[in-house]
């Protein structure tokens, strides 16, 4: 018996190896789509980025893909939850913790306290609303595959205190302006320009300003995880491009803010601005615009 136990041991053990490290080969962004996020005359699909996110979410322990509803074309629109895999242990109770926060329901400053010190920050990160800024969705990608896949001291610190809300704002858009785009073969001829419909199916690029009426199937669905089930502290909004002369504009905004905001929401904003700008300046990466840069004010 011992004879027949031992090779049979091993070849258990090398099978359970084995699964372990296809269990953690997450496909690169380029792996899966042929290019490289940002390559020139390449843009991905949606059907192309939902595979994705699916490979990404049967390979990390770090990833949870979330169908969050049924987008006005029928597609299923993904949210991705990205945190350790310590943290995906309790993602109920700080998502609890979050709304009791939020809602602040008989809460006494030192339970508020302890609960702040217990949970996570949550933090939404959408993209892809407005499709011809097509930077929105492709960040999307490769943020995806960075937290899935670095082991750096700071995405670690980042995953083990946070917990990422990654949201494609527009799957249908993303799809008839990439397929749009890439129908050139010649890379030279490709352009956004001439889309012969809606990028939503009912409101085109005023679908941001759905945020306030929830008219929409992917606001609907966006609104449930903002202001039912999760509550994020920070949610970033993602667009692209800045005022002429800039690459992008963002906090902090330019003066007056509206006077039914409270204080430390604004200088909070604030805060998170200087930090994105001075990382920007850190790493030479010029082109950021703030306050009266640019047109965006917070009076709204």
């Amino acid at each position: 018996m011992k004879k027949l136990y031992k090779p049979f041991l091993w070849l258990f053990l090398a099978l359970l190896a084995s699964q372990t490290v296809i269990a953690q080969n997450i496909p690169s962004p380029k792996e899966h789509f042929g290019f490289t996020i940002g390559d020139d005359y390449q843009l991905a699909n949606y059907t192309q980025t939902e595979a994705y996110f699916k490979k990404l979410a049967g390979t990390s322990k770090r990833v949870k893909l979330v169908d969050i509803g049924k987008t006005e074309e029928g597609r299923s629109q993904y949210m991705l939850i990205l945190t350790s895999e310590a943290n995906h242990k309790n993602l109920a109770r700080y998502k609890e913790i979050s709304q009791k926060l939020a809602r602040a329901e008989n809460l006494s400053p030192e339970e508020a306290k302890k609960l702040a010190a217990e949970g996570k920050a949550v933090v939404w990160m959408d993209g892809g609303l407005h499709a011809n800024e097509t930077v929105g969705a492709h960040q999307l990608i490769q943020m995806a595959y960075n937290l899935a896949s670095k082991t750096d001291d700071e995405t670690t610190k980042i995953l083990d205190n946070v917990i990422v809300l990654m949201t494609h704002a527009n799957p249908d858009g993303q799809e008839l302006q990439s397929d749009w785009y890439m129908r050139e073969k010649d890379p030279k001829k490709r352009s956004l320009s001439g889309l012969p419909r809606l990028y939503e199916k009912y409101a085109g690029h005023d679908n941001n300003r759905d945020f306030f009426m929830l008219n929409l199937k992917e606001t609907q669905n966006m609104g449930r995880q903002l202001f039912i089930e999760w509550i994020p502290q920070i949610m970033y909004n993602h667009h692209q491009a800045g005022p002429a002369g800039t690459v992008v504009a963002g906090p902090p905004y330019r003066d007056p803010y509206n006077y039914v905001f409270d204080p430390i929401l604004m200088t909070s904003l604030d805060a998170v601005g200087a930090a994105m700008h001075n990382r920007m300046n850190v790493e030479a990466k010029p082109g950021y615009t703030q306050r009266g840069g640019s047109v965006f004010s917070t009076w709204y």
